[in-house]
């Protein structure tokens, strides 16, 4: 997600770059202009050209707005999620996960429960890479739909990682900038029960709009082919790695001592082993998602331009910091534009100089993470999910997404305002 950089005096009376934003949103949902059809990554990077070119952000300011542990995070993750898919591992874990679901019902239920529970501590980003060629590979095998399974795991992933303060980049810094002295019981305690009912929620809404291809017909599961025994072995020491890091991370928040190591070193601590051992390790480079790296890096450069204009922060007033289900509409809705660590970034201070309260601090933790269920630019995940399935012939539109993104994310606000109200 973008940095937050002090502003600057660069044509502050201007918004261009808002409207550049305004123009990009409109092809992403599109996609196609005359006979051509365009990549989520090539719209995003021409708005990052246009502001740039345009004068809308200095370059200085560009360069420091990409977020390189971003970056490296995904570079690492990239490398370990195209070793599983390379190497047959990541096929031999779908049978092993899910090989007891005999319905399209059960199947989609544990790739909601599962991915959206794991999530809460791999982070929503990883399971996003792993998690889509695994979900593609389900669709394939048993005749579903890709788009309900691809919008399955990403309506999962989101939801998910709400709980916890390492299931993606904004809870951590609410987490780390409240001074929190036991972040995870406190996500756990607030947020772990109302996560669990929006779970099932975006199952039933699920089932609903796609509710002809949830037959009664079994599933045939059948064992996967041997893979590249090898590489499998490589694999399972970076999944071992990325799973003793992270709960290396959770044992150690307990005693106050933060996050030993950070997660785009765990990323590249995962990757090191298919690096250095992989006789495959330059194929896997070049083929892991080099586009998406090229759409985050766009990404920062136009969000910061926009963040830079004061445009959006205009509609965002001290009043606002007070009202828990104000606090998860405005994160909700301006998140979609300025994406959401900026917008915690802004917000927090506010609510801690109010005396803001736990609840209201989890409400922005909460809203500025379901906002990833509203639109597909409002997570980063939902790129990645969508960058992965083109790579395979398969995407998802921005109207797709949405219509099943709004009613799930409406919900999805009530259930939060409701246990958060209450608490």
């Amino acid at each position: 997600m973008p940095t937050l950089i002090n502003q600057h005096s660069y044509m502050d009376y201007t918004y261009i770059a808002v409207i550049v934003l305004a123009a990009v949103f409109l092809l992403i949902a599109v996609r196609q202009v005359g006979r051509f059809s365009l990549k989520i990554w090539q719209i995003m990077l021409c708005g990052a050209l246009a502001v740039l070119l345009m004068g809308q952000i200095p370059v200085a300011d560009a360069v420091r707005a990409i977020n390189v542990d971003v970056i490296m995070f995904l570079l690492g993750m990239f490398v370990v999620g195209e070793a599983l898919t390379k190497s047959g591992y990541l096929e031999f874990i779908a049978y092993r996960l899910f090989r007891r679901a005999i319905t399209v019902d059960q199947l989609v239920i544990l790739i909601i429960l599962f991915t959206g529970l794991l999530s809460a501590f791999l982070m929503n980003d990883t399971l996003a890479i792993v998690g889509t060629p695994l979900v593609l590979a389900l669709a394939t095998r048993f005749r579903i739909s890709s788009k309900l399974l691809l919008l399955s795991l990403a309506v999962a992933i989101t939801t998910g990682s709400v709980m916890s303060p390492i299931g993606n980049p904004q809870n951590l810094l609410v987490a780390v900038n409240s001074g929190m002295q036991a972040p995870f019981v406190t996500f756990a305690w607030h947020l772990a029960l109302p996560t669990l009912i929006n779970l099932i929620i975006a199952f039933a809404v699920l089932r609903i709009f796609y509710h002809r291809e949830f037959s009664s017909r079994p599933l045939q599961h059948e064992a996967p082919a041997s893979g590249d025994i090898r590489l499998m072995r490589i694999c399972q020491c970076s999944l071992g790695i990325i799973i003793t890091l992270v709960a290396a991370n959770i044992v150690l928040s307990f005693f106050g001592m933060g996050f030993v190591v950070t997660l785009p070193f765990i990323a590249l601590f995962a990757a090191a082993p298919v690096l250095i051992f992989s006789k495959e390790r330059f194929t896997i480079m070049h083929d892991i998602d080099w586009y998406t790296l090229v759409f985050f890096a766009a990404m920062f450069v136009l969000m910061q331009s926009v963040w830079q204009t004061g445009f959006f922060q205009s509609f965002v007033d001290s009043g606002a910091v007070s009202s828990v289900p104000m606090i998860l509409s405005l994160s909700v809705v301006i998140s979609q534009f300025v994406s959401n660590v900026p917008f915690v970034a802004l917000f927090q201070p506010m609510i801690m100089q109010a005396g803001g309260t736990t609840a209201q601090l989890m409400a922005l933790a909460a809203g500025s993470t379901i906002a990833g269920n509203l639109t597909i630019l409002g997570a980063a995940s939902n790129i990645i999910i969508i960058q992965n399935a083109e790579k395979q012939g398969e995407t998802l539109t921005f109207r797709e997404f949405a219509r099943i993104g709004i009613p799930i994310t409406i919900l999805q606000v009530a259930v939060y305002a409701v246990f958060l109200v209450v608490t």
